[in-house]
């Protein structure tokens, strides 16, 4: 598996076409502060579910 490398715009050619809504996941699942919240958030919760607050503080809205 070839390493990622987020200084390379290689890297992120599979953003090119991509939905808006992509481009944002790619930017806060590489934030490490969400990261960290994310981690801290799942060894909190005994049955794996994603709080409101979470949710609310990161701007995280799940469609139906």
């Amino acid at each position: 598996m070839p390493e990622f490398d987020w200084r390379s715009p290689d890297s992120f050619k599979s953003l090119e076409n991509a939905e808006i809504t992509h481009i944002a996941w790619e930017g806060l699942r590489m934030n490490v502060d969400y990261q960290r919240d994310y981690e801290a958030m799942i060894a909190n919760s005994p049955d794996g579910e994603v709080s409101e607050e979470f949710r609310r503080r990161w701007g995280i809205c799940f469609r139906p």
